[in-house]
């Protein structure tokens, strides 16, 4: 992650009773991801023969998996609009780990994510499954990346990445990288394909650190889930789906990525203050 300057915040208290409801919400979590992920595979094994890389079943599971974990921690989900239904990509800002669960919870899409998020012990293994796009941010992987991208996109996968390329503290929104826009502007997609642009706002628990559901610097994985199993009480997540624009409404991939970063920045500004 990018390094920040700032400071964390003040220290979280989970009270007396933290380890407790780390002790519930950990293991029934747990329980509902991985025993939905068998189930997923096991589906998958069907699946396959008949719809190929369609998969036209198991995003619904992971969309569940996903309402029901959002339910476990207490973290209320609020919607703004409407996923698009044209075939293309959705873009959103990135505040933490939990952006897979309440964007998922939301709609059903295959994330794009850095290549070092497939060899996380138990992360990797659901994120292969659930069909993520795994990316590495190095120049000479841009020509296949981009062919990547663009077999899933013609296959009809909505794929939703973070053009931040870093989470954040959840109070801002840094500024957009453009190098992944490029695969709309390639082969005739750009004819073709939509962009959503999607604010993701959290909310923090009363009293707490604004940025309580920040994941930035250095902070680590586990350090900041047993917060969020922790905590007495959570607070709610905004997701805000802006309209679809055409791809081929901008004359390349940075007017793109402005556009989106725009909407989304203005957007998050509005609810944050």
């Amino acid at each position: 992650m990018t390094q920040w300057q700032d400071a964390p915040g003040p220290p979280f208290r989970a009270g007396r009773l933290g380890w407790l409801r780390v002790a519930l919400r950990g293991p029934a979590m747990a329980m509902v991801t991985y025993g939905a992920l068998m189930i997923l595979l096991l589906v998958r094994l069907i699946e396959w023969p008949l719809f190929g890389s369609e998969r036209p079943v198991t995003p619904w599971i992971t969309q569940l998996v996903c309402r029901v974990n959002c339910a476990i921690l207490g973290l209320r989900l609020h919607v703004i609009g409407r996923p698009m239904a044209q075939k293309g990509a959705v873009v959103a800002n990135h505040s933490s780990w939990l952006d897979i669960f309440t964007l998922n919870a939301c709609t059903r899409i295959y994330f794009v994510a850095k290549s070092e998020v497939s060899g996380w012990p138990g992360i990797g293994w659901l994120a292969r499954a659930t069909g993520t796009v795994f990316i590495r941010r190095k120049g000479m992987d841009a020509k296949l990346q981009q062919d990547m991208f663009e077999t899933r996109l013609r296959q009809g996968h909505r794929l939703l990445f973070f053009p931040e390329g870093t989470s954040t503290d959840a109070i801002r929104v840094l500024p957009f990288k453009s190098s992944l826009f490029q695969a709309f502007f390639s082969h005739g997609l750009d004819r073709v394909l939509f962009i959503q642009p999607v604010t993701v706002v959290y909310h923090a628990p009363p009293g707490q650190d604004a940025r309580f559901y920040g994941w930035w610097g250095e902070m680590d994985f586990a350090g900041h889930l047993w917060k969020m199993l922790a905590a007495p009480r959570h607070g709610h997540v905004v997701i805000t789906f802006h309209p679809e624009v055409p791809v081929d409404g901008f004359e390349d991939r940075k007017a793109l990525a402005q556009h989106c970063e725009r909407v989304i920045r203005t957007s998050h500004l509005l609810a944050v203050e």
